[in-house]
Parts: C-alpha cells; structure tokens; sequence
C-alpha cells in the first residue's frame, strides 16, 4: 500500500513538473524562492503581532490565485510591507513558479477553529461559493477559502469593506454584513478542511 501510495505521488509531482516545464516553468526554482516564506508560510497558527491574526495557510492554494496576490503585492496594490519586501523584484516567470510550487505542496489538511457559528456562515456563505470553490481543475481564479484561518478571513473581509482592499465584485458582495456576520462567514471556512501550511 506505502509503495502504491508513493507512486500515485511520484506521478502526481512528475505530471505538474511536465507541464510545468512545458511552459518554461522551473517548479524546483519555486521551490527554493520560496525558502524565504517559509517562515512565516510553514509555520502553524504562525501569527501577524498587529494586527494580530494568522499568517494565512497557502499550502494547496490554487496558482493562480497565488500568482496574482504576488503581483498585487508587488504593484503595492495590498498594503503588506513584509510582502512587498519579499515581492517587489519577482520576475513573472518566478511569481508562477513559485505559485505552482505552492499549489502542488499542500501538508496536512486540517480545520482552523475559529469564534463564530459555522451553521450561520453557511447560511451567509452560499453566494461566495459559486466563486470559492475547492477543485483545483475548475479553472477557477479566486482562492480557495475552505481551511483558512477565521481570523484572516474576517480581517480579509473587513478591509474589503473598508476599501483597504480593492475589489468591487468583493466588495458589493460584502455590503451590509454585519461583523458578526463575517465572523460567522468566516467560521464556516474556517471549519472546512481545505487548505494547509505548505509542507
């Protein structure tokens, strides 16, 4: 069984590194770029001192989804000066190796508990879903929110109303939530096994 376990891996890995390299993508060069996150990234509950809330879980996030976050730092679209750091001189070609080093190295999956009603945020949650799916073979764009910490999430949210991030789409989505109502959006994620540290 440990033998067949390790084959379906070994031809998971050598199927994204084929297509990787396919498109002129060094996926081991993501991998050693990302040695500089992996300190805050790899690290569980691993948090922000303030505003205090979980460095989010990347491991398994969609790529491209990671790619484009990358940019938005870059640009200084996201105000993140540890980011910005880490992102100002990445290379398009290293922004996506990087990305798809992330989404092919998901740990553990695990739930993130978080304070809210879980049965409430689904209820609340049903319009973010049609976006914020889990296959990663949908195509889909927009991250992968089961799994994430409650706190990121809820912090995410708010700036989103506040304008502190921008995204029209998000932010007409978010409209007249209450806090608690983000909390409990928040929880319902959070209670999801999804996303993990990446390994």
């Amino acid at each position: 069984m440990k033998k067949l376990i390790m084959a379906l891996v070994g031809s998971l890995f050598f199927g994204v590194s084929a297509q990787s390299q396919a498109k002129g993508i060094d996926i081991v060069a993501g991998k050693n770029a990302f040695e500089t996150c992996r300190g805050c990234h790899s690290v569980p509950n691993y948090s922000n001192v303030y505003p205090t809330f979980y460095v989010p879980k990347i491991g398994g996030q969609r790529k491209a989804y990671v790619a484009s976050a990358l940019i938005a730092y870059k640009n200084e679209a996201r105000a993140r000066t540890s980011m910005l750091a880490n992102a100002y001189d990445l290379t398009e070609q290293m922004t996506e190796a990087i990305a798809l080093h992330i989404e092919a190295s998901a740990g553990t999956k695990s739930k993130a508990p978080y304070t809210g009603d879980p049965a409430k945020g689904k209820k609340l949650a049903e319009s973010c879903l049609s976006c914020h799916t889990n296959d990663l073979k949908d195509d889909a764009t927009a991250p992968i929110l089961a799994g994430q910490y409650g706190n990121y999430l809820a912090k995410v949210m708010m700036d989103y109303q506040s304008g502190k991030r921008k995204d029209a789409g998000m932010q007409s989505m978010l409209a007249g939530f209450s806090k608690e109502n983000l909390e409990d959006i928040a929880s319902y994620f959070a209670d999801m096994k999804g996303l993990s540290i990446v390994k």
